[in-house]
């Protein structure tokens, strides 16, 4: 069965998805919605996202949002397939919920802010807010020295096996690294950066990177 994914392939969170679907070698059809065209605002798509946001996802008659929930519900539902990314045995599991629950509240918003301000705001003729920019990157630099302390002690966020916790990452350090420019925040760090150029060498992100045309 193929999976349709609603949203566009240049799309963080949409990303996020399809990194964990390619990791899993599950077949998927993008759906696409234009973001620019508010698109995910409209009765049609908030039957399937009722927050108006990118991606939602089709299986078979399940309808699922929010990307970290769909990559969980993947990386069970096809446990036994490509690599295991939910962690082996319970206190592992716990490791990368952790560390995907990190991601989202101490990590997301700080990218998400910084890319806003510095990149999107622009694109669209208005001044981004730089000293909101600031406080945002400074706040990240304590953020990814955490990181960096973790990283000494295991080669993944998690432990020593690459899953979700990791994955969960790729897309917006992406941003950070390419459109933001802020690649130092992360090249400064060693553990941080040869982590880095790990998971973002692995097949799956380089074959999404070219769908997206990055």
């Amino acid at each position: 069965m193929v999976v349709k994914v609603y949203g566009t392939v240049r799309a963080a969170c949409v990303q996020r998805v399809l990194a964990c679907l390619l990791e899993k070698g599950v077949d998927f059809d993008v759906v696409h919605v234009d973001l620019d065209a508010g698109e995910q605002k409209r009765p049609e798509f908030l039957v399937r996202q009722p927050f108006g946001q990118v991606p939602a996802i089709e299986d078979g008659n399940l309808k699922l949002y929010e990307s970290r929930a769909i990559i969980r519900y993947y990386a069970a539902k096809y446990a036994d397939h490509g690599p295991n990314l939910l962690g082996s045995g319970l206190e592992e599991r716990a490791m990368v919920d952790q560390w995907l629950e990190v991601e989202a509240h101490n990590f997301n918003d700080l990218i998400y802010t910084l890319v806003l301000q510095l990149v999107i705001l622009p694109q669209m003729g208005e001044p981004g807010d730089l000293a909101l920019a600031r406080s945002c990157e400074k706040k990240l630099e304590k953020v990814l020295d955490v990181y960096e302390q973790r990283l000494s002690k295991s080669s993944y966020l998690a432990g020593e096996t690459f899953s979700l916790a990791d994955l969960s990452h790729l897309p917006g350090i992406r941003y950070l690294m390419n459109e933001a420019k802020m690649g130092h925040l992360v090249t400064e760090r060693k553990n941080v950066n040869a982590w880095w150029e790990d998971i973002s060498n692995r097949p799956a992100w380089k074959k999404l990177m070219k769908l997206a045309g990055h």
